[in-house]
């Protein structure tokens, strides 16, 4: 693989200093991306810059992946209208190590010459007083040419403390430490980050006359112009916790058409040849290339048992699951169902002696406004507990029916769903 023109054909390349597209085609070279642990999970943002240094491995570079346990104390002023909330040193190294692990799935760091590496740059400060930095990292490059920077001019009339003034220092540094340490020729990131890596450059060509390369991809943005990475309800996580594999996976179902083409490029690791082919083949069902492509992804980042749960949930939800189907979910199952329909929670007691389908459904469950409604819904053959059709007004809800000990799914037709949630203990 051709790295330089693989990101072309992706639409993936936004800028590049002159002379690294022949470099990386003499020889295999050693390339970084940096991540600042300032949240406890990466987002699907972060994953942009994982298919770059993917592609970089696979095309038989080295990558490296840095976490920045020191860049993340001070806060990158890139992209930011105010000084960033700093964090304690516990919360970010515990951040740190869980993103590690994360990024762990997404590069080989076990096989091959080019397996990838972990580099921690609290490592290059730890050890480094006040008086060392500013005489070995301050004195490389002028304020004048810091104040140049981009990322530093938006800031100057809202306010930019010295702290975060000194980031592209440290990032610069950290550009030079890997230069000496593991031979690293090659920074890449988001294009509002082209500063602080051509600081880097300069950093390595000043104190160490050597030359070093930048390379940027373009912010991805939606069709409608807005940030991508984010739903309706925020941030797209990779940890499960935070955004379930269900709704990872409906994020990339429910894209607008007008973006299939470009998240294709950016996010799947099939060739863009095998792109175009089945961009072709789909032409007229883009739900089609959306599901490939959401199967894709949901297994990468979470695992094939959390996809093939996801089609689970949405085989209750949407397709013709039956209750043998329904009753096999694990509780984890049965959560995430929970947050995609009308849920009712109700106190154990109510169930607990057992209780008539009619007064369960109108007076503790209110989904229906009467019990006269529940027997006509029974009688039109609507109403199902746990997907079992209730032909019998007579029909007693006890706790034997709960599933989990927690949970009944009413539905009343097709369309109407109900998860309700039995508490032991309700104050």
């Amino acid at each position: 693989m051709n790295f330089i023109n693989e990101l072309r054909r992706r639409g993936m390349l936004h800028d590049m200093m002159p002379g690294l597209e022949e470099l990386l085609q003499e020889k295999k070279c050693v390339g970084y991306v940096g991540f600042d642990p300032t949240a406890s999970s990466m987002t699907i943002g972060n994953f942009t810059q994982f298919q770059i240094l993917k592609l970089f491995q696979l095309a038989g570079h080295t990558p490296i992946v840095l976490m920045g346990g020191a860049t993340g104390r001070i806060g990158d002023p890139s992209g930011k209208d105010k000084e960033r909330e700093l964090k304690s040193f516990d919360e970010l190294d515990t951040n740190l190590a869980f993103q590690k692990l994360q990024a762990a799935k997404f590069l080989d760091f076990e096989m091959g010459d080019n397996k990838a590496v972990f580099v921690n740059n609290h490592d290059f400060y730890k050890e480094m007083n006040v008086l060392d930095f500013l005489r070995d990292v301050g004195k490389t490059i002028t304020v004048s040419y810091m104040m140049s920077k981009d990322s530093v001019q938006r800031r100057l009339e809202t306010g930019l403390s010295f702290t975060e003034f000194s980031y592209q220092l440290l990032q610069g540094y950290d550009f030079q430490c890997l230069y000496e340490k593991y031979g690293c020729l090659v920074q890449m990131g988001g294009s509002d980050q082209w500063g602080n890596i051509t600081a880097g450059t300069e950093f390595i060509r000043r104190n160490l006359g050597g030359k070093a390369y930048a390379l940027t991809t373009p912010l991805l943005t939606k069709s409608d112009g807005t940030k991508f990475g984010k739903s309706e309800q925020g941030n797209i996580w990779l940890d499960p916790k935070m955004t379930s594999p269900y709704k990872f996976y409906q994020f990339w179902i429910n894209m607008d058409d007008a973006d299939l083409p470009k998240f294709l490029r950016f996010f799947s690791l099939k060739s863009v040849d095998d792109i175009e082919k089945l961009e072709a083949e789909y032409a007229g069902n883009p739900r089609e290339l959306k599901r490939m492509l959401a199967e894709e992804l949901t297994v990468r980042v979470h695992s094939q048992a959390d996809f093939e749960s996801v089609m689970k949930v949405s085989d209750i939800l949407f397709g013709k699951a039956d209750a043998t189907t329904l009753k096999s979910m694990s509780i984890e199952q049965l959560d995430t169902i929970a947050e995609e329909i009308p849920r009712a929670e109700i106190p154990f007691a109510d169930v607990e002696a057992g209780l008539n389908i009619c007064e369960f459904l109108s007076d503790k469950a209110k989904i229906l406004a009467s019990r006269g409604e529940v027997r006509r819904a029974i009688q039109n053959n609507a109403i199902s507990i746990n997907k079992v059709k209730i032909t019998d007004a007579n029909v007693v809800i006890n706790p034997r029916d709960l599933l989990h000990g927690k949970y009944l799914m009413v539905e009343n037709g097709k369309k109407n769903k109900h998860l309700l949630v039995v508490h032991w203990f309700m104050g």
